[in-house]
């Protein structure tokens, strides 16, 4: 690399500064942000110093620069960056390019001699190869563009020869091309012809002969179609082909009307190459380019366009069809008269008619090798009449509806950035700031939803507002309401965009679009939709599939919808003060919930709540594993759709729809993390004053706080809802606290305490007692009497539970007391009776999607195995029990099958980790405060002395229990 001056010339040696001296020139005046200096300088690996040596680099180039004459300011410092002021006189690439231009606009004109004296000047600027005395992928890359600049100039200059009939001055030089780019097939066509014109067809064809063996063997693939034909022609003795082509052969002057190539364009690098690639190939296909307002569509057709533009030497068109417009869409008639006059047709020899356009058009474009890029598109039938009749011209379309009319077409549905790209964007509009604080940059970028209009905007505001950091931006973002708001700059921005979108929509559309403002956010079902629309589900599903199309909502799955981040915003503008819609949705909600959940309950929950017929779009579940996909798919929704009503003060539906969830969230292990939600549903309920919903809503949340381990916080909310229940005279509401009141003390070691709660919720006075509670009381003291060690009395209570479960025919029900018997078997000893009853349990909770207590039986029928010698399959069993008692999240249960591991692992002499889990049960029994398990765990530590004590306190008689 050289800096040369009217007085001097001097190498840059250093190899650094030769990277940072190619960097900012290529850049040509414009701004290199720190952070690219330091890429390019030490590609993927850059040392803590950087920064620093960068500056020190910077000064060392100013030197150079000072000795070579120039003044030091060349390197203009910026806060976000560095630039050097060079004009289009200063560089050999810019003096290149400009006459490269100059001579393919002569040529165009038919001032053929002129033509090739402007592209030989152009080409003789040339010394070699660009830049290969510079270590720097970066700066590679560009050099690599600069070289095809060169090969595209090189070819278009050999064209021009070849029909200022100069073939034998050129032969020589193109025969050096050839060996130097064999694959390069326009060099090959040009040895071809020169050697046919200069009378040699023989080594024409050799030449041909030897290119098609070279890309067989070293690429895979036959010559193109033009390098076929050419060879056809000089096979036949095509006459023509033989005298030069006349001057007008290259037609008027070649139209450059692409917008300009942004220069901070970020990301889709793979995307660009294979849509460049595409435009490139000998049958260029139609690329038709959708997505939402905001995707850059328009960015990323320019910058193809633009990487493709020398395949295309006579001309590149551009037209905004003005599909999403404030100006009407351009009629297709329109449309192509502008065309045709890029073209060079005068407006006099334009047709009137739409149909006469049309064939002029494609006859105009028969002989050239045009580029069109359509822009903004509203839809097939506006683009129809302006696809081209020949294969040799690309096309490139946007829209913001999918064109699936285009018969042939390559589609591109364009979506947000990747974050990586969408922070990198960020980067380059925002400079220094960005890098300083890499987190809220992060966040910027997420809150604009990486769509990178969004993203252009917010980094504009920062730019605009020097005293601002990146966190204060973030800051203002993170508020929905003033989202929208605040990614505006000089009068663009993303609201605007979506307004064009959503102005173009019929009313039933725009109706449905701003009703989706009123759902919280995330993914949904058609049902929802139809829902707050107040119509059928298959219609609904219609109208979503057409926004789909105009990508104002996104199908992430075959029947979800959902609607982009600042989309939802948008769109909850628009939504309408709809009370009746938000209590479909509400409604709605509730209904799905309580049939998914009903596998999970013991009794008829609607019937309890008193709830009336199912709204239409209420789904039915034939199974429970259907219904769990559907809760673990709608969870999100559910819970939202709860907060909106507790925010909105629909007190009733915050209350139902929290007990309608309970169910899956106590029994899946998501109630610790939603506790809020039951404070919500309280302080609904005593907004309504209506001591049933919440006594409901405490006794769910004591179940939770049970399952948590949190046991003394159980123990005072079941008294709370006993008082509540007692004070509004709901006796079904006391029974039930009691019953689960006396499970607690049982979990607690207290069985005098259980029995005297279960005694007092057998004694609570109803009209009828529910069969559901008659089934809770002998569970509980079955349970109770099991753990004292009283069998006999355990069997009894079982099979009185059995009893009643079998009587109301709950499939659940059963289960659990099937299970409860195989336990008391297996503690009698009874192993071939408890294996069976485990299994037969085992297989009931599954099909009931039970968890705790699918769980709760894998682990004693792994205890029933370790019993019958049969020691690999109970580990199996147990840690898998260990597992999914993890996920169930009920600290109990994960002490109760880490003894029962940590017994089976000792029996397989692996004594350390049996330990492990002994110590584990023993802290979280101890922190809840489970005796039973507790006195296991000392047991299993070697503390016998210490667990017989606590067995016996508790009022346990089997002290072989310990151990099994």
């Amino acid at each position: 690399m050289q800096i040369r001056t009217p007085v001097t010339e001097i190498t840059v040696a250093a190899p650094r500064e030769r990277v940072l001296l190619a960097l900012l020139l290529l850049r040509e005046g414009q701004l290199v942000p720190v952070q690219q200096v330091i890429a390019a300088l030490w590609d993927t690996s850059p040392p803590p110093t950087a920064r620093a040596q960068v500056h020190s680099c910077v000064s060392r180039l100013r030197q150079l620069l000072r000795k070579a004459g120039l003044p030091e300011d060349l390197v203009v410092t910026e806060p976000a960056g560095y630039r050097i002021k060079v004009g289009p006189d200063d560089l050999d690439a810019a003096l290149f390019a400009a006459r490269v231009e100059r001579g393919r606009a002569a040529a165009a004109d038919g001032d053929l001699p002129r033509g090739r004296d402007e592209l030989r000047a152009a080409l003789a600027l040339w010394r070699g190869r660009p830049l290969t005395d510079v270590d720097s992928d970066v700066v590679r890359a560009a050099a690599a563009h600069l070289e095809e600049q060169w090969t595209a100039a090189m070819a278009f200059c050999l064209d021009v020869e070849l029909r200022l009939d100069l073939a034998e001055e050129i032969l020589a030089e193109v025969a050096d091309l050839v060996e130097r780019y064999p694959h390069h097939e326009q060099f090959r066509g040009h040895l071809m012809t020169a050697l046919a014109r200069t009378g040699r067809r023989a080594d024409a064809l050799a030449v041909f002969r030897r290119g098609r063996a070279l890309l067989a063997e070293e690429l895979g693939i036959e010559p193109g179609t033009e390098l076929v034909e050419l060879h056809r022609r000089i096979l036949n003795g095509d006459a023509e082909l033989l005298l030069p082509q006349p001057p007008r052969a290259l037609g008027r002057r070649a139209a450059r009307c692409l917008p300009r190539d942004v220069a901070d364009f970020a990301g889709r690098a793979e995307l660009v190459k294979r849509l460049v690639g595409q435009l490139r190939d000998e049958r260029p296909e139609v690329i038709a380019i959708d997505g939402m307002a905001g995707t850059g569509k328009t960015t990323l057709a320019v910058r193809v366009a633009h990487a493709a533009a020398d395949r295309y030497p006579d001309g590149q068109l551009y037209l905004d069809l003005r599909g999403h417009s404030e100006r009407a869409p351009l009629d297709p008639g329109e449309a192509l008269g502008a065309l045709l006059r890029q073209l060079g047709v005068s407006a006099e020899q334009v047709p009137l008619g739409l149909d006469d356009r049309a064939v002029l058009w494609r006859t105009e474009l028969a002989d050239r090798q045009v580029l069109v890029l359509l822009d903004n598109a509203l839809d097939t039938a506006q683009v129809l009449p302006m696809l081209p009749g020949t294969a040799h011209t690309g096309v490139v379309i946007t829209s913001r509806r999918r064109l699936g009319g285009l018969d042939g077409a390559q589609t591109v549905s364009l979506d947000v950035l990747p974050l990586d790209d969408a922070v990198e964007l960020l980067r380059r509009t925002v400079g220094e700031r960005a890098y300083t604080d890499p987190a809220r940059t992060i966040e910027v970028a997420e809150l604009c939803g990486r769509l990178p209009l969004a993203v252009r905007l917010a980094g504009a505001r920062l730019q605009h507002r020097p005293t601002w950091t990146v966190a204060d931006l973030a800051a203002r973002l993170r508020i929905a309401e003033r989202r929208l708001g605040e990614l505006a700059v000089d009068g663009r921005t993303v609201a605007a965009a979506f307004t064009l979108s959503f102005q173009h929509l019929a009313v039933p559309l725009q109706k449905l679009f701003a009703l989706l403002g009123l759902h919280p956010p995330g993914d949904f079902e058609s049902a929802a939709a139809a829902a707050l629309a107040g119509m059928a589900v298959d219609e609904a599903e219609e109208l979503l599939e057409e926004l789909v199309d105009v990508h104002l909502v996104e199908a992430p799955a075959a029947g979800r919808y959902r609607l982009h981040d600042l989309l939802r915003d948008f769109a909850a503008r628009l939504a309408p003060p709809d009370a009746d819609a938000v209590e479909r949705l509400l409604d709605h909600y509730l209904y799905s919930v309580l049939s998914a959940t009903q596998y999970m309950e013991l009794g008829d929950t609607r019937s309890v709540l008193r709830l009336e017929t199912p709204p239409p779009t209420a789904p039915a579940f034939d199974s429970p594993a259907e219904s769990r996909r559907w809760l673990e798919r709608e969870l999100p929704n559910v819970l939202g759709v709860t907060r909106l009503a507790a925010d909105a003060s629909r007190h009733r539906h915050t209350c139902l729809l929290t007990r309608a969830v309970s169910p899956f969230l106590f029994g899946f292990g998501f109630g610790e993390h939603q506790l809020d939600l039951y404070e919500r549903a309280i302080a609904a309920a005593a907004a309504l004053a209506d001591p049933e919903l919440e006594a409901e809503s405490r006794n769910y949340l004591a179940a939770v706080y049970f399952r948590m381990g949190r046991l003394p916080d159980a123990l005072t909310t079941l008294h709370a809802v006993i008082r509540i229940a007692e004070r509004g005279n709901i006796p079904r509401l006391v029974g039930t606290a009691l019953t689960n009141l006396a499970m607690l003390h049982v979990r607690l070691g207290q069985y005098p305490e259980g029995l005297a709660s279960a005694e007092a919720a057998a004694a609570v006075r109803m009209d009828e007692v529910p069969p559901i509670l008659q089934f809770k009381l002998h569970s509980t003291l079955a349970i109770g009497y099991t753990q004292a060690g009283d069998y006999q009395q355990a069997l009894a209570a079982n099979r009185l539970g059995l009893a009643v479960a079998r009587r109301i025919d709950n499939l659940r029900a059963t289960a659990i007391m099937i299970g409860e018997l195989g336990l008391v078997h297996l503690h009698l000893g009874h192993l071939t009776t408890a294996t069976a009853l485990l299994r037969r349990a085992l297989a009931l909770k599954r099909d009931t999607v039970n968890q705790y207590g699918s769980a709760e039986t894998l682990s004693k029928l792994g205890t029933a195995y370790r019993l019958s010698g049969r020691l690999s399959d109970a580990i199996a069993c147990q840690r898998a029990a260990r597992e999914q008692m993890e996920h169930v999240a009920d600290v109990s249960g994960q002490c109760l099958v880490a003894n029962d591991l940590a017994l089976t692992l000792r029996a397989a002499g692996r004594h350390d980790e049996a330990l492990r889990l002994n110590r584990e049960a023993y802290a979280k029994a101890s922190r809840t405060g489970d005796l039973y398990e507790k006195a296991r765990a000392l047991a299993g530590l070697g503390r016998t002395d210490e667990a017989v004590a606590l067995f016996t306190s508790m009022g346990a008689t089997d002290l072989t229990a310990l151990t099994r």
